[in-house]
């Protein structure tokens, strides 16, 4: 049962990947008031890339947002592909890398408070370098990528509890990577 009623909806703002919507609603109190959320276009796509070292390939990247670095598994909006090949795309213009093996680990929303943003989480073993590295170092250069990094597991698991890892959607799919793998019960 939905305890919020929604009066009267209207587009505040869209591009093309987001829009923002403003509802007028009945709180599950009672009260009346404006609620604004941000829509996704386009579901996302996490990619946790594992090596055959039990590696972990992350990105380090500026975020605009933020105005930080970020270490981060390669993402990045599924552009209304399907979300295993948006992933196998992602992971290749984020890393110049390709996967033999993927699996599909589950979904997760971002923010659920203020976004309507589905996202998916995939797995990736088998990794090995790409032939076409000038397109992804281009790609790479574009999203403001600066390295990419190979870290062990033990120490990736360091890093999240140091906080050099911050970013929550990478933090929840290296969350559902480690059930996966067995590292994290």
């Amino acid at each position: 049962m939905n305890p919020w009623q929604t009066h009267t909806s209207r587009i505040a703002y869209e591009n093309p990947w987001i829009r923002v919507r403003e509802d007028e609603v009945t709180r599950p109190d009672g009260g009346q008031g404006i609620y604004g959320v941000m829509e996704v276009r386009h579901p996302a796509v996490f990619v946790v890339p594992v090596t055959d070292d039990h590696e972990v390939v992350l990105v380090e990247l500026f975020r605009y947002t933020t105005g930080q670095m970020s270490l981060e598994v390669p993402s990045g909006g599924s552009d209304g592909q399907d979300p295993l090949l948006a992933a196998k795309r992602e992971l290749l213009e984020e890393t110049g890398l390709e996967a033999d093996e993927w699996e599909r680990l589950g979904g997760m929303v971002a923010l659920n408070g203020v976004c309507l943003a589905p996202e998916h989480i995939f797995l990736a073993r088998g990794l090995h370098a790409a032939h076409d590295g000038a397109r992804t170092n281009a790609e790479q250069e574009a999203e403001g990528i600066t390295a990419v990094r190979r870290v062990p597991w033990s120490e990736v698991m360091g890093m999240v509890r140091d906080g050099a890892i911050t970013d929550g959607e990478t933090l929840a799919a290296l969350l559902h990577a480690g059930i996966a793998l067995g590292k994290i019960s």
